[in-house]
């Protein structure tokens, strides 16, 4: 047991983490401890690289879309914070849309996106995007047929044109098991402060799980392609999904000073992988 008086007898950090590496085969919680540590010791150095990717986004003018996809619990908001936490808030900025409005529902689709999209020298974070209607709409019957259809025909033209106009789109699709799922909702649904993440669309997230498979499928299928391809994040852990992901964005770009607060910035190709058709996912 970790007593105040052996507390007291520690001068600094380090002598804490040799206690618990010390005695942490006979105390559970200490093995928790040391791989918290471990994770943030771990993600301080590449959210400083992220401070070093901005500033070049900045004096570049790169205009940087970020889109973070998957089932509910998947890790994707979690996975933002992480993201934007040390960034400079005048140059990023993180979308979350809610339902549309009745004004939003007869225009066309892709309009309320297109205001959110990243001026030049910004980095927008997409919490869920335009791709609802490939999975989301049509698995709880939000659309029409002819409107999933419309969708899936437009969606690979409209980000070519973003492409054209020099805006980089990073799609991230978070793949969880099934049970991991599950235990996330009942986790939430016991903590008072995560209770208004459970929504209704959640409580049909493990009965309608092989619809939103299909779906999902035909929109990787449909829509990975060179210049906006699929990358799937494995986050049944989701301390690693966050610490990949990271490393994964700040692999693509030959910013100023790369490396100098973290040499290991290549993604683990166990967690990050691009889209293929054999793709191992937790989410089948």
């Amino acid at each position: 047991m970790l007593t105040k008086d052996i507390l007291s007898t520690f001068k600094k950090k380090a002598d804490l983490v040799n206690y618990l590496e010390k005695n942490k085969d006979s105390n559970p919680t200490f093995q928790s401890a040391l791989e918290k540590h471990a994770y943030e010791q771990e993600l301080l150095p590449l959210q400083a690289e992220l401070v070093d990717f901005q500033r070049w986004v900045q004096k570049e003018n790169k205009k940087i879309a970020i889109i973070f996809e998957g089932r509910d619990a998947s890790g994707k908001g979690g996975t933002i914070k992480r993201f934007t936490e040390h960034l400079n808030p005048r140059a990023r900025r993180i979308v979350a849309l809610n339902k549309p409005t009745e004004i939003e529902k007869n225009q066309w689709y892709f309009n309320r996106y297109i205001k959110e999209l990243p001026n030049a020298g910004e980095i927008v974070f997409f919490d869920r995007s335009w791709y609802n209607r490939a999975v989301v709409e049509p698995v709880m019957g939000f659309c029409s047929k002819e409107q999933y259809n419309r969708f899936m025909i437009q969606v690979p033209e409209f980000e070519h044109m973003l492409y054209e106009s020099g805006t980089t789109i990073i799609k991230f699709w978070f793949s969880v098991s099934k049970e991991e799922q599950q235990r996330r909702f009942e986790k939430r649904l016991k903590n008072a402060l995560k209770k208004w993440k459970f929504s209704p669309v959640d409580e049909k997230g493990q009965e309608l799980w092989d619809d939103f498979t299909i779906y999902k499928n035909q929109m990787f299928s449909r829509t990975h392609n060179a210049f906006s391809p699929w990358v799937v994040i494995k986050s049944n852990d989701k301390q690693r999904a966050r610490l990949e992901s990271i490393k994964y964005v700040l692999s693509l770009f030959d910013y100023d000073n790369k490396g100098n607060n973290c040499k290991a910035l290549l993604p683990d190709p166990n967690i990050v992988q691009r889209y293929f058709r054999n793709t191992v996912q937790l989410d089948q």
